[in-house]
Formats: structure tokens, C-alpha cells, sequence
């Protein structure tokens, strides 16, 4: 009923999102997106707006609440430099539910040292309360790529945990508590060109032997998605499961050039995607690596696709510089604080230091 009120209204479906409505003419165009019964609606014509207000209170009765401030649980703020986007109080409600807010705080998420797997531990005796705050801690990662590594660790083990997997969850909760205002900030003048970082843990899992794939990309300086998951299938080399992080990240790229493109941005600069692997890049530049490559998926290879295609260029990074290697494994302080600034995930509730 409401995509149809819509279609009547002049809008056209997002290809890249199907809950994302759009309608353009000349230099106007306004923007709405749906989750369930919650609205959001943008736009640079103030009549459009209105009108399509009128047109849906009309025929779905809806509340209007004003500028955009609390949407699903995260906060909204927007200022001259930008639009932030934190879960304070969401965070905040987590800490006081476990009963952690007056724990001792940590600096990292996780031990550096420790690697989860299945073991001979009893599980818990309410694997009920595991499940319900990671999958709390699930939603978190919305606006806390930090915790994204940790929590993607803590869910595989859903079906049976341990103590040892439940308090290394309360070691995420003692994270928080020292920065439950973390967030990102969209800036204003930020260039419209993404930035990509691929990397990939070979042999991560102790389990499965399996690899973790992760990626993270910036629309100019501005940190607009990431991701970490373990690959489907056992890689032999690290090679293989760069190569694999590789094609994971460049149908990510894919999606977002398309929903760009639905919202009728244009793009000032090509793409680039950054690897740390050379031998990764070299499979992607050359199709001559038969012999190490023929085992490979054929859906691997679209990364040399898309490239040659021109959605993006290839380029190496040192291991340094690789703002993804937070989320392949959990960093000792130093590099987990280095890493933190390179984000830009910034504490948007920290008090205001005192002027001398």
C-alpha cells in the first residue's frame, strides 16, 4: 500500500535498496527510506516535502517528529562540520541491563593474545542471556566498527557457550564503558570518491581453519561501511584468502557505486581499493597465474572484471597503513588506539577539555 501511494506520488524504487524511494526533476530531489513503520525523509524542496507529509498523513496517519534526531536507537547530531552518528544511550542502556556500569574499564575490546574456539568448558547454564547481548552488541556495530572484530568472534559460538566466550563478551562491555559516545561523523566537505581497504587473517579460525574476510570503505573521509566474516571455504595460501577479501570487497564497491548513482551523485574521482598483499594484486592484474588460481571460485576472478571494467584502480598499501586491520584481529592497546584515529571514530559525548 505505501510503495503504491508512492509510485502514484512520482517516486521510482531504489535498485540498490528497495526500501529506498527517490524522486528527482531538474536540480530538486527528495529522498525516503523505510524500515518497518519508521520514516525517513530528505530532501533539498521544501514543497515536496510538505506535500508528500500531506499525501501519506492523508492515507497512513503518520507522526511527524521534526528534524531527524533518534532513528532505530542512534542518536543524530548535525552541525556545521557534519552529521554524527552515535548509540550513546542505546550503549548506555546495554551496560546498565548486564549490570557493568560500574565496571572497571578496559582500552581494548579484546585480548590480543586470546583466540576463541570450541572446548571442553560445560557450556553456560543460560546461554539465553549470551545470545540476547550479542546480539545486542550486533546492532552496536551499526556505529562502532571498533567492536565489529570481537563481536564477530562472539557470535559463533551462539549455539553453545563457555565462561571463557562469555567473559571475553564482558570484556567488550568493560570497552564500552570507557567510550559508550564513540560514533562517526559524515563531513560536509568531504570528496565524493571511495576509499577502500581489503585485508584478510589467513587461518584465523582454530576450528575450521578458515580465514576472515574484512573491508572498509570511506567516501572521501568518512567511514560509511565495513565488514568482518569468516570465509566459506578453507583458503590454501594467504593469498588465495586475500584474493577472496578481494572480491568480497569489490561487490561491496559495487553496491555502493549503485546507490550513489540511485541518489543521482555524481562521482568526482575513481575509485580505489587498497590491498596489502602483493601476490593478491598481481592475480587480479594477471590472468597468467593459472596454476595457482585454477582451484579458485570463478566469482573470485570478477575482481580482475571490474577493474579492467574501470570501477576501480588496485593499489598496494603497506600493513601500516592498512586501516582494516582492526577487523581481522584483535590489536595489542597501541595499535588498537593508532588504528581508533585513523577511523576517525570519534567520542561525540566526551566532555569538553577545560581552557587555561
Amino acid at each position: 500500500k505505501l510503495s503504491h501511494l508512492l509510485f502514484t506520488c512520482g517516486y521510482q524504487q531504489a535498485q540498490a535498496d528497495h526500501n529506498l524511494f527517490i524522486k528527482a526533476s531538474n536540480s530538486e530531489i527528495t529522498i525516503l527510506i523505510i524500515y518497518v513503520d519508521d520514516i525517513v525523509l530528505t530532501g533539498n524542496s521544501d514543497y515536496e516535502i510538505t506535500a508528500l507529509k500531506h499525501a501519506l498523513h492523508t492515507h497512513v496517519r503518520i507522526k511527524d517528529l521534526g528534524i531527524l534526531k533518534y532513528f532505530l536507537g542512534i542518536e543524530v547530531a548535525h552541525s556545521e562540520a557534519g552529521i554524527s552518528l552515535c548509540q550513546h544511550k542505546y550503549c548506555l542502556d546495554l551496560l546498565s541491563s548486564a549490570g557493568m556500569l560500574g565496571c572497571k574499564p578496559s582500552t581494548t575490546p579484546m585480548d590480543s593474545s586470546l583466540r576463541l574456539h570450541k572446548d571442553s568448558i560445560p557450556p553456560l547454564a543460560d546461554p539465553l542471556a549470551y545470545r540476547r547481548l550479542v546480539g545486542q552488541l550486533l546492532y552496536l556495530t551499526s556505529t562502532r566498527p571498533d567492536i565489529a572484530f570481537a563481536t564477530q568472534q562472539l557470535s559463533q559460538f551462539m549455539a553453545h557457550p563457555t565462561q571463557v566466550q562469555y567473559r571475553t563478551a564482558m570484556r567488550v562491555l568493560r570497552y564500552l564503558k570507557s567510550y559508550p559516545g564513540k560514533g562517526l561523523i559524515f563531513r560536509r566537505d568531504s570528496p565524493i570518491q571511495f576509499l577502500g581497504f581489503s585485508d584478510a587473517d589467513w587461518d584465523t579460525c582454530v576450528d575450521s581453519r578458515r580465514s576472515v574476510t574484512d573491508y572498509c570503505f570511506f567516501l572521501g573521509n568518512s567511514l560509511v561501511s565495513w565488514k568482518t566474516k569468516k570465509q566459506q571455504t578453507v583458503s590454501r595460501s594467504s593469498s588465495e584468502a586475500e584474493y577472496r577479501a578481494l572480491a568480497t570487497a569489490t561487490c561491496e564497491l559495487q553496491w555502493l557505486t549503485y546507490l550513489l548513482t540511485d541518489l543521482k551523485v555524481p562521482f568526482s574521482k575513481q575509485a580505489i581499493l587498497y590491498c596489502d598483499n602483493q601476490s593478491a594484486l598481481q592475480i587480479a592484474a594477471n590472468p597468467v597465474f593459472h596454476e595457482r588460481t585454477k582451484h579458485l571460485e570463478i566469482d573470485c576472478h570478477l575482481v580482475r572484471e571490474k577493474n579492467q571494467a574501470g570501477l576501480m584502480r588496485l593499489l598496494p598499501v603497506s600493513s601500516s597503513n592498512q586501516l582494516a586491520d582492526m577487523f581481522t584481529k584483535a590489536l595489542p592497546p597501541r595499535l588498537f588506539t593508532a588504528n581508533l584515529s585513523k577511523l576517525e571514530l570519534l567520542d561525540i559525548f566526551a566532555p569538553p577539555a577545560c581552557g587555561g
